[in-house]
C-alpha cells in the first residue's frame, strides 16, 4: 500500500530481508507433489481397508482478545469439551456422532458454533476445502487433488522428523502457494514421508479471497496424520483456529475459535452398514445421554491439561511461517483501510483538564498486518486544544521497527488505576478524575523484538517537550481536585523495556513480569536515570490460589517532575488518599489469597452456564515513597503504609473490593472490571 510504504521509506524503516529465498517450480519439487498427490489418490483406492471406526476426544475454545496491539493472550470466554464416535466407509463416506458434551461459560456470550466445527476433518478435505458448512471457506481446492497441482507452485523445504504414536518418520517440507493469489487458496507447507511420500501433517492459511464472512481475519490449520496398522495413514491430531474482528472499525479486540482434536481407537473393517452413513455427517445422542457421558476428571482439570498448548499460540509460528511463503501478499481477509482506535475512550472521554474530548482514527495497511500507518485525533471541548499521532509500523516476523509522532495528554503514573471509560464517567458526573495530566509533544523510533513464547523486548529513542495543564472543567456533581504542573523542558530520552506476558487462561500458575530503564537529557543540562517495573506471580495452594503483584522503581537526583512515581488510594492503597505519596522512589507489594467458593450458575443462552463460583479475595497491600521531587504535591511516607482489604470477582471481569487503611484508620470502597479488559476500554 504505497502511503505507508512511502512513509517508512522515509523514515529508513527497512527490515532486514528474509534468510532464505525459495526455489519455486523446481522439477524436484513438483516431482515430489505429483507422488504425493499419486499416493494420496492410491490410499483412498485401497481395497484393503473398507471401513473404520474411532474415537475423537475433543476441545472447542472461544477466545476474546483485547487491548493494544492485541499481543497480551487472550480471555476464555465458553470452552467445550466433546467425545466423539468416528466412522467411516469407502469411497468418501464419514460418519461423526458426538456422544458426550460439556461446556462452562467464563464470560457471558451466545456463541453457536457451526454443526462442522463440533467434529473432525476426514478424508483429509477431499477435493475440495469447506469450512463453516460453506460460509466461512467453500471449494478451496487440495493442493494435492487431481486439479491442484495445475493451480499451485511448490519448493522443497528442510527435513525433518516427526513423533508418531507407533514411529518416528523423516518428512521433507513441501511449500506450497498459489499461482495467482486472487483466487480461493491456501498458502501453508505440506510435511511429505522422505520414503513413501505419503501426506504427514498439512499447516496451512488461506488466501483472502477464500473467506466468505467478512469479518473474518485468518484461519489456521494443522492437520497431522499417523500411520495405523503399519498400512493407513489417518487422521491423528487436528488444530483449527479461526480469528475474526469487526469490519468498520479497527479496535484491538479479536475473537477467536480454537479446536484441537485427538484421534484413536481404530477398529479396522467392521463391516459398517451404507445405511449407517444416512443423514448429516455429525449426529449427536440425546440431551440426557450426552449429559450423563463418563468423563474421567472434572471440566476444570481437563481445561488446564490441554490448555497449555494453547496458550502456547503454536499456531503462531504457522502464520509466521506462511507469511514468509506469501511474501509481502496480504493474507488478511479484512479490507485494509478502516476506522481505527486504540481503545473506545478513544471515540469519547472526558477528564478534568480536556473536558469532553471526541477523537477519531483511521488505518491503512498494506501486505496485511506487516505495514500500517495509523493517524488519530481528537478535540478537547473544554481545553479547545487539539490532540493527534501518526504512527508507522514495518513488521517482519516477530520483529517490528516503528516511528510516531504525536500530541497527547499523559497521565504521570506508570501503571493505570482505574478502566479509562469508567474515569470518564466518574470525572464527568461525580469530579473524582484519577489521572494527573501534563501535554507531551515529540516523535520516537522504536524497534521491538519478541523473545522465546510470550517476551518481548524493544529499545526506543526520541525527542518531547511538555506543557503544564489547569483544570479546564466542571463536572455534574462535585468539585475537581487541582491538577498538578508537571511540564518543564524538552528531553531527548532512549528506553530499553524487557516483559514476559501473561500465561492467559486456565492457569495453576502464572508470571507476568515488565521493566523500562529510561535515560535522558533535558535542555539545560540536566540528566536523568530512571527504572521501573512491575509483575505478577500466581501459585496454586491446595484449591486456591496465592496472587502477589509488585511495581515501582527508582531514579537519579534529577528526575523531572512528571517522572515522579506515585502513591495512594484507587488501584493501590485503598483507605489512602488518592496518590497523596510519591517520589524519585516507590514500592508496592499486594497479596491476596484467591477462594471460590459456591455461587448460583446463570444460563448463558440455550447452551452454557456460568461458573457455579465466585472468588473471594482477602489481601493485604503495603506501600512506601520517599525522596520527594521537588515541585510536585507528592509526599514520602516516613515508612511503609498498609491497607488490609477483601475483593469479591464474579466471571473473572468484575470486581468490587473495600480496603482499610490501617495508618488512616479509613476504608475505600472501589469497584471495576478485570484489568484485562482496561486496555480496550
Amino acid at each position: 500500500m504505497r502511503p505507508v510504504a512511502a512513509a517508512l521509506a522515509l523514515a529508513g524503516l527497512a527490515l532486514p530481508a528474509r534468510l532464505h529465498a525459495q526455489a519455486w517450480g523446481s522439477d524436484s519439487a513438483l516431482a515430489l507433489a505429483r507422488r504425493a498427490a499419486l499416493r494420496r489418490s492410491g490410499a483412498a483406492a485401497d481395497t484393503t481397508l473398507r471401513d473404520y471406526k474411532a474415537q475423537a476426544h475433543g476441545f472447542l475454545f472461544f477466545l476474546g482478545a483485547f487491548g493494544e496491539g492485541l499481543a497480551d493472550p487472550p480471555r476464555l470466554v465458553k470452552a467445550d469439551q466433546l467425545e466423539l464416535e468416528v466412522y467411516w466407509r469407502a469411497p468418501a463416506s464419514s460418519k461423526q456422532r458426538v456422544v458426550g458434551w460439556r461446556d462452562q461459560a467464563q464470560l457471558p456470550t451466545d456463541i453457536n458454533y457451526h454443526r462442522d466445527h463440533l467434529g473432525i476433518i476426514q478424508n483429509n478435505f477431499g477435493a475440495a476445502i469447506r469450512l463453516g458448512e460453506g460460509d466461512e471457506v467453500r471449494d478451496v481446492p487440495h493442493p494435492l487433488s487431481a486439479v491442484g497441482l495445475d493451480l499451485y507452485e511448490f519448493a522443497l523445504g528442510d527435513t525433518t522428523i516427526i513423533a508418531l504414536p507407533e514411529r518416528e518418520v523423516r518428512v521433507v517440507a513441501l511449500r506450497v502457494r498459489p499461482k495467482s493469489f486472487d483466487v480461493a487458496r491456501i498458502v501453508g507447507i505440506l510435511y511429505v514421508d522422505a520414503a513413501s511420500a505419503d501426506l504427514v501433517r498439512m499447516a496451512f492459511n488461506f488466501t483472502p479471497r477464500s473467506y466468505l464472512d467478512s469479518q473474518l481475519e485468518d484461519v489456521s490449520i494443522v492437520l497431522d496424520n499417523a500411520l495405523w496398522e503399519q498400512r493407513y495413514w489417518l487422521p491423528y491430531r487436528q488444530e483449527i483456529e479461526i480469528r475474526r474482528r469487526a469490519t468498520w472499525l479497527d479496535v484491538p479486540a479479536r475473537g477467536i475459535i480454537r479446536a484441537r482434536w485427538e484421534i484413536d481407537g481404530y477398529v479396522f473393517n467392521v463391516g459398517l452398514a451404507r445405511s449407517w452413513f444416512a443423514g448429516d455427517e455429525i449426529s449427536f445422542l440425546p440431551k440426557a445421554e450426552r449429559d450423563s457421558f463418563p468423563w474421567r476428571q472434572p471440566l476444570a482439570a481437563a481445561l488446564e491439561s490441554v490448555a497449555e498448548p494453547v496458550r502456547r499460540d503454536d499456531l503462531e509460528r504457522v502464520r509466521a511461517e506462511v507469511e514468509q511463503i506469501a511474501g509481502r501478499r496480504a493474507l488478511s481477509g479484512l479490507r485494509a483501510h478502516r476506522l481505527g482506535v486504540r481503545c473506545l475512550s478513544d471515540l469519547v472521554h472526558a477528564n478534568r483538564v480536556e473536558g469532553l474530548a471526541a477523537g477519531a482514527g483511521i488505518v491503512l495497511r498494506g501486505g496485511g498486518e506487516r505495514r500500517e500507518l495509523r493517524l488519530r485525533a481528537s478535540y478537547g471541548f473544554a481545553d479547545q486544544r487539539a490532540k493527534a499521532a501518526v504512527t508507522a509500523v514495518e513488521r517482519a516476523g516477530r520483529r517490528a521497527v516503528e516511528v510516531s509522532a504525536y500530541r497527547d495528554v499523559r497521565d504521570v503514573g506508570d501503571w493505570p488505576v482505574i478502566a479509562p471509560l469508567q474515569n470518564s464517567f466518574a470525572a464527568q458526573e461525580f469530579g473524582h478524575d484519577y489521572g494527573d495530566y501534563y501535554l507531551a509533544q515529540g516523535a520516537r523510533l522504536t524497534y521491538r523484538h519478541g523473545v522465546g513464547v510470550r517476551g518481548e523486548w524493544r529499545a526506543a529513542a526520541g525527542r518531547e517537550s511538555f506543557t503544564s495543564l489547569a483544570v479546564a472543567a466542571t463536572p455534574a456533581n462535585g468539585s475537581f481536585r487541582p491538577n498538578p504542573a508537571v511540564g518543564g523542558p524538552a528531553v531527548d530520552l532512549v528506553q530499553i523495556a524487557f516483559e514476559r506476558r501473561s500465561e492467559g487462561f486456565a492457569v495453576r500458575r502464572d508470571l507476568h513480569v515488565e521493566t523500562v530503564l529510561e535515560g535522558g537529557r533535558q535542555d539545560g543540562g540536566g540528566s536523568y536515570l530512571r527504572l521501573s517495573g512491575a509483575g505478577h506471580l500466581l501459585v496454586p495452594v491446595g484449591a486456591t490460589r496465592v496472587l502477589v503483584r509488585a511495581q515501582g522503581g527508582g531514579a537519579s537526583a534529577r528526575l523531572p517532575a512528571r517522572r515522579a512515581f506515585v502513591l495512594g488510594g484507587r488501584g493501590t492503597l485503598l483507605g489512602e488518599p488518592f496518590r497523596a505519596w510519591g517520589g524519585r522512589r516507590m514500592g508496592l507489594v499486594h497479596v491476596e489469597w484467591r477462594v471460590p467458593v459456591p455461587f448460583p450458575s446463570l444460563g448463558v443462552g440455550p447452551y452454557a452456564r456460568t461458573p457455579g463460583t465466585v472468588t473471594l479475595a482477602p489481601y493485604v497491600a503495603v506501600g512506601w515513597a520517599e525522596y520527594p521531587v521537588a515541585g510536585t504535591p507528592w509526599m514520602p511516607t516516613a515508612g511503609a503504609r498498609t491497607t488490609l482489604g477483601l475483593g469479591v470477582e464474579w466471571l473473572g471481569v468484575f470486581r468490587c473490593e473495600a480496603g482499610f487503611g490501617t495508618a488512616t484508620h479509613r476504608v475505600g470502597v472501589a469497584f471495576d472490571v478485570s484489568r484485562d479488559f482496561w486496555g480496550i476500554l
